[in-house]
């Protein structure tokens, strides 16, 4: 709590950031954690909350009366205070009820507004926080305009000027920098005629997918997009800081996926939640490895008869099982990015069984150069290496072709594939190397 009070104390309130204080809450104990909250600058508490870890939320509600959680939404921006709100609900509906009714009528429109919106919608995720100018307008008027909103702190993170037409509609982007080198003196509407630079706007519709919006910010290096409705009406932006947080969840999701775990009971401080999530795909890993153990039982006189084979078995499997996950990893993360369009499945999976291939020759002639030198037997690392080679092969297929089938499901690619591959390159491996020592060696 002391390097709190050091910092805030050596900080004015204008340079104070909320990551820096929630980075300092979260090394405190639990009973240094309430006192310190309250060393927190009332008008920094939203941010600070949401700086937070999931986890903390429940500490931060429990240690805020309903006024000071009023004031802590109030201070946020449109975008975040439906997140606080959100969280909020879910942690006490009546609090959040309380809160939710000591807004202003402002805040409760926007929320409520923003709310419509489904979780997979841009409209979710923009601040309806906006800097507008009419095209009529005088340059001068306009940047005293702002001059004064920014005072009095009713906008903030300004980037561009929105102008919009009588109908609301959106007609121009204009950069800051852009409109400081305008003629004061004339409208934005003749500085824009008069310059050779182009100021079409990029939009997105508040409908649109927020997978599609963060393309647009990948592809054109955007820092802020403003948001239209279906009719090109002008209605709120979404700034770089919330794609920033979206990329993150969306990779920290597939991670989670791929490893068959739910982020969100993951965040979550309950054993049991996060235990019983993670027994459901546990309990499916079960199942496919005694799958793969009763094609290992159908050559146990195999096995006895030549005892190597139990030795080497779990390479063929190990080889497979880690060429194709490393396949699988890239045509996610491929997927995820936009990288792959709907023409590219041949050429991924072309390239990825090529790959395999490449991979599968070499290190079938080092295994089976081996398998002959440990164990004596010249054919033994015949057959190890056919198998690896076969093995290797398929793990590049599966690897590959798995996600991009989900994907043409609408599944994400990440949820099931490792199961899959797991199971494939198990059964493959333990089949096609008992099966070929069975033909081979006896």
């Amino acid at each position: 709590m002391d390097k709190l009070k050091e910092y805030l104390n050596s900080h004015p309130l204008s340079e104070i950031h909320p990551s820096d204080i929630a980075k300092i809450l979260k090394q405190l104990d639990e009973s240094e954690f309430a006192d310190a909250l309250q060393l927190v600058p009332k008008d920094l508490l939203g941010d600070v909350t949401l700086a937070l870890p999931d986890r903390y939320f429940d500490d931060v509600v429990e240690n805020l009366s309903v006024d000071e959680l009023s004031h802590a939404v109030a201070e946020l921006e449109s975008d975040d205070q439906v997140d606080f709100m959100q969280e909020l609900e879910e942690h006490d509906e009546n609090i959040a009820s309380e809160v939710f009714k000591t807004l202003k009528e402002e805040d409760k429109e926007e929320i409520t507004k923003l709310q419509t919106y489904e979780e997979d919608e841009a409209g979710a995720y923009m601040q309806l926080e906006v800097f507008t100018a009419g095209k009529e307008e005088i340059v001068h008027d306009v940047i005293k305009r702002f001059g004064e909103l920014r005072k009095a702190k009713t906008i903030e993170n300004i980037q561009n000027l929105f102008i919009i037409g009588s109908d609301d509609k959106l007609r121009f982007t204009v950069g800051l920098d852009d409109l400081l080198i305008f003629d004061f003196d004339k409208s934005i509407l003749e500085n824009i005629e008069q310059s050779n630079d182009s100021f079409e706007p990029k939009t997105a519709e508040d409908r649109e997918d927020i997978k599609d919006v963060v393309h647009y910010f990948e592809e054109y290096d955007l820092s802020v997009m403003p948001i239209v409705n279906a009719y090109g009406v002008l209605v709120g932006r979404i700034t770089s800081d919330d794609i920033y947080d979206i990329i993150n969840e969306h990779a920290t999701e597939q991670m989670y996926n791929l490893a068959g775990v739910d982020d969100e009971a993951e965040e979550d401080d309950e054993v049991f939640k996060a235990g019983k999530k993670r027994a459901s795909w546990l309990s499916i890993n079960l199942f496919t490895a005694i799958f793969a153990s009763l094609i290992i039982g159908l050559f146990a006189e195999t096995i006895e008869s030549i005892v190597a084979l139990a030795i080497l078995m779990p390479i063929v499997a190990s080889m497979g099982g880690n060429a194709g996950t490393q396949t699988l990893t890239v045509v996610v993360r491929q997927l995820a990015l936009g990288d792959i369009s709907q023409g590219d499945a041949m050429r991924i999976i072309k390239k990825e069984v090529s790959i395999s291939l490449v991979n599968g020759v070499f290190f079938a002639i080092i295994m089976g150069i081996v398998a002959a030198l440990w164990f004596d037997i010249n054919m033994l690392g015949v057959v190890i290496a056919l198998s690896m080679l076969i093995n290797l092969f398929v793990a590049g297929f599966f690897g590959a072709s798995v996600p991009l089938l989900l994907k043409k499901m609408d599944i994400d690619p990440a949820i099931g594939s490792t199961v899959i591959l797991t199971t494939v390159t198990d059964v493959v491996g333990f089949f096609s190397f008992l099966a070929l020592a069975t033909y081979i060696l006896l």
